[in-house]
């Protein structure tokens, strides 16, 4: 059995979450498992291994609710998916507003999604 070491907590999504591009204004996939640290998402568009993105996703259940959370995000590691058109996308969050942290660490902490 193989022991996983990471230093925050993931949570898979149980709801669809859609994220965008904010520099292009466009869908990219889906978030499937997110910590406070970063995120894992099923992208549905083409990605560059090792870019910078700003992104935007939206948490059902959070505080504030309608306020999006967006995050400056640096893509580690793609891998195909059983899907055509899809990958599994690692991403690691670089920048973050302080209340937009503290939403998230809310959202995570309230039992929302999977504990991993």
């Amino acid at each position: 059995m193989m022991e996983e070491f990471r230093r925050a907590r993931r949570r898979a999504i149980q709801e669809p979450v859609q994220v965008v591009d904010t520099m292009t204004d466009t869908v990219i996939g889906q978030l499937s498992n997110l910590s406070e640290t970063g995120m894992l998402l099923i992208a549905t568009a083409p990605l560059v291994e090792d870019g910078l993105y700003q992104l935007r996703f939206n948490l059902r259940g959070a505080p504030h609710q309608s306020s999006p959370i967006e995050v400056g995000a640096h893509l580690l590691w793609q891998d195909s998916t059983s899907t055509p058109g899809q990958t599994w996308s690692g991403f690691r969050f670089i920048t973050m507003l302080e209340s937009e942290l503290q939403q998230l660490r809310h959202w995570l902490e309230s039992g929302h999604g999977k504990s991993m």
